[in-house]
């Protein structure tokens, strides 16, 4: 150990007494310093990196049950010399989903099914082995459940062949399943195998959208070990309506009955529509609303009439036209008085004049817009809106769900030599960095992406500028949006396509035709160079029309394939996701996920196909990784404190 000078142990003398309270002596101190030290020469963890799930828990659910294909290749690795096929692909399904197909082996192995639990059992421990064999055994310990843990760390730690304990591995086997605690065993030994497997988990946004189970994806999420989250546009509309922007609020309410997926809203968190329900039928009672019919992306049938989602649609898209077009006029910072379209409609004419042309309407039934006062609310929409706020606001699920986000998320994350967030960064046409103006000061690059952050975490938990979150789900300058507008009035409202485009934001077309330069350098302004890559989501890679994810001289990677099922025409392939592991970065794209009834009666799972982006030369350590940096700084505070207990200036504690 080098030799600290004690002027700078006396410079650290307040931390170092902190430090001393967790590490008494020497030989504490010591003891830390050798397992940190350890720690670092073992491989780095697998990272998994998901975007853009959109509310399809079903299909993001099993990826995070096959980790992307990873357990089958570990089930195969480990055990295809001695195992048929067939019994390969139970046991692969098992470690999926236990509880589904225990059920499902044990109405069809009666006869044989306590030789069937044992080989199982034994089968099942060599895997988890396998796959806890890169983590020490403190950290495997953690992730073992409190009512196997003995166990489960015995049979992990153990050698079956060995002589003197292999009547001891046997026994401890053949009890679990003479007492009826099989079932659970390999349940709990399934989670295990699949917690080794993920290390660390990157959601590049887009948990919510138009799917029909956000709710479900948070809690798969908020039961991870590790993860992060980087905000995407779909997300940040959510939280802004937990924290009571009008227009966030409408504007959830409407996708959902765009496309006919209110169960989120209604049974995952419990906001009831019904007052939409009375305001629709009442104020549109007249008008079939023809233009707001549901879309749906599968044979479902409707739950509700789709009649009256139509007019719960159209009632709750102009009031979110209304209040959208306050906080425009309440904003001028926002830039954005080029959408404030209501205010020239006319629908005596049936015309509406959009940056200066004037278009035909295709709908003139607005029994709610006052000529004089095109933008205010009815009485009834007034109290509709503050209802349905309220209710989102109150939602004690919603508010559970948003604070994770919060507590997990950001616009944007350095791990591990890459750079991840889910949409853009503001680029002038020449690939500069655009600079905003806020409150006097300017801003652009990480500094922009800080005070986004800075300045989305105020809006919710002052309870003040909530519409800001809404500025950052459509504003030109948002670099969670992407695009120069938002045309959803014109897609509802005027048939002439031209006027529906959204133009993207340079940093797509810039991107697109980068050879690594510009990459490189908005990797440099984040404080990253050499092989470090760019990881996004938001736009859907069109696999079909020959596009690649890999961009920017291999230094991008965009990773949105199309989880959502209305994408996946456009796609070609059901979505993407990448592997960073100590070999190097995979990334794996998959056909269309049918069910999970198909996965367990027929061992169907997900095609898949891999790409590898980077093979290291060297297997990378945990001495490598963020994680390593952070130990080596503990080391060199441990050392110090060591020293100060060696030269006498801190006492030392029994």
């Amino acid at each position: 150990m080098k030799s600290i000078p004690a002027e700078i142990l006396q410079q650290n003398i307040k931390y170092l007494d902190l430090l001393s309270r967790s590490f008494p002596n020497v030989t504490a101190a010591v003891e830390e310093v050798v397992n940190l030290k350890a720690i670092l020469n073992l491989p780095k963890g697998t990272e998994h990196f998901l975007t853009d799930i959109h509310g399809e828990a079903e299909a993001f659910n099993h990826v995070m049950q096959n980790a992307s294909g990873a357990i089958r290749r570990k089930v195969s690795e480990e055990l295809s010399s001695t195992v048929s096929t067939d019994d390969l692909e139970e046991l692969t399904t098992l470690i999926y989903y236990p509880r589904e197909k225990l059920e499902l082996i044990k109405a069809e192995k009666k006869a044989n099914l306590t030789n069937w639990y044992e080989l199982t059992i034994y089968r099942l421990v060599r895997v988890a082995r396998a796959t806890a064999s890169k983590y020490t055994r403190s950290k495997v310990r953690k992730l073992l459940p409190k009512n196997f843990a003995y166990i489960m760390e015995e049979l992990l730690q153990e050698d079956e062949h060995r002589f003197n304990k292999k009547d001891y591995y046997s026994e401890i086997i053949k009890s679990l399943v003479e007492y009826g605690r099989a079932d659970l065993f390999i349940i709990e030994l399934s989670e295990v195998i699949k917690k080794c497997t993920i290390d660390h988990l990157h959601i590049i946004g887009d948990i919510f959208d138009r799917g029909p189970s956000p709710h479900k994806v948070m809690d798969t999420l908020m039961a991870q070990n590790s993860l992060d989250i980087q905000w995407g546009n779909h997300d940040i509309l959510w939280m802004g309506a937990a924290a009571g922007c009008r227009a966030c609020v409408a504007t959830a309410i409407r996708i959902a009955l765009r496309y006919s997926n209110i169960d989120a809203i209604e049974d995952g968190y419990g906001i009831s529509l019904l007052p939409l329900v009375s305001f629709a039928q009442h104020v549109y009672k007249d008008d079939p609303c023809t233009r707001f019919m549901p879309k749906v992306n599968d044979k479902k049938p409707f739950d509700v009439d789709a009649e009256l989602l139509a007019k719960m649609h159209k009632a709750i898209s102009i009031i979110q036209f209304k209040v959208e077009e306050n906080i425009i006029e309440q904003n001028p910072a926002y830039n954005m008085g080029h959408r404030r379209l209501l205010r020239t409609l006319n629908p005596t004419a049936g015309t509406v004049e959009i940056e200066g042309k004037t278009y035909p309407l295709n709908d003139t039934s607005f029994p709610t817009i006052d000529p004089a006062h095109q933008t205010a609310l009815t009485d009834e929409e007034q109290h509709l809106i503050d209802t349905l706020t309220n209710t989102f606001a109150t939602s004690e699920k919603l508010k559970q769900h948003v604070r994770f986000l919060y507590a997990k998320g950001s616009m944007y994350r350095r791990y591990n030599d890459n750079l991840l967030f889910h949409a853009c960064l503001l680029l002038n046409e020449d690939g500069s960095f655009k600079q905003k103006e806020i409150d006097g000061a300017v801003y652009y690059g990480r500094s922009l992406m800080d005070k986004y952050d800075q300045m989305a975490r105020e809006a919710y938990f002052s309870g003040q500028n909530a519409d800001f979150l809404w500025f950052l789900w459509c504003n030109q300058d948002s670099t969670l949006f992407g695009k120069t507008k938002m045309t959803t009035f014109e897609r509802y409202f005027i048939d002439d396509k031209e006027t529906h485009k959204e133009p993207s934001s340079p940093y797509y077309k810039l991107m697109e035709q980068d050879d690594g330069t510009l990459a490189a350098r908005i990797l440099k302004e984040f404080g990253l160079s050499g092989n470090a890559h760019i990881v996004n989501g938001h736009t859907p890679v069109k696999v079909a029309k020959g596009e690649s994810p890999i961009k920017a001289g291999g230094k991008l990677l965009v990773i949105d394939g199309g989880f959502s099922k209305a994408y996946q025409k456009t796609t070609g392939i059901a979505g993407y996701t990448l592997t960073y592991n100590s070999y190097g970065m995979t990334l794996i794209s998959h056909h269309p996920f049918e069910s999970v009834d198909k996965v367990l009666r027929e061992g169907f799972d997900i095609e898949s196909t891999k790409e590898v982006i980077e093979t290291l030369v060297e297997r990378k350590r945990v001495a490598d990784t963020d994680t390593g940096a952070d130990m080596k700084e503990k080391i060199n505070n441990l050392e110090m404190l060591i020293s100060a207990y060696n030269k006498g200036i801190l006492k030392q504690q029994d």
